[in-house]
């Protein structure tokens, strides 16, 4: 099994989601849910497409940190 990190950005009536080590991977959805269920079928349908074609499945390699800083929202 691979882990491969995903953005999930909020927008006006939906969210999006893209995997970063994945170019052209994206997905949205009405809920943080289903957007989440989209993404990772969205994820599943482009790494069989790269099998089926012969191409590598590429390793993560993007790594997610959070930041602690002192302005408050």
């Amino acid at each position: 099994m691979i882990r491969y990190p995903v953005i999930i950005e909020k927008a006006r009536g939906n969210y999006s989601a893209y995997c970063p080590d994945l170019p052209g991977c994206i997905a949205t959805g009405k809920t943080l849910k289903e957007t989440l269920e989209n993404i990772q079928s969205a994820v599943e349908f482009h790494l069989e497409g790269l099998k089926r074609e012969g191409m590598r499945i590429p390793k993560p390699k993007t790594n997610i940190e959070y930041i602690e800083v002192g302005v408050s929202a």
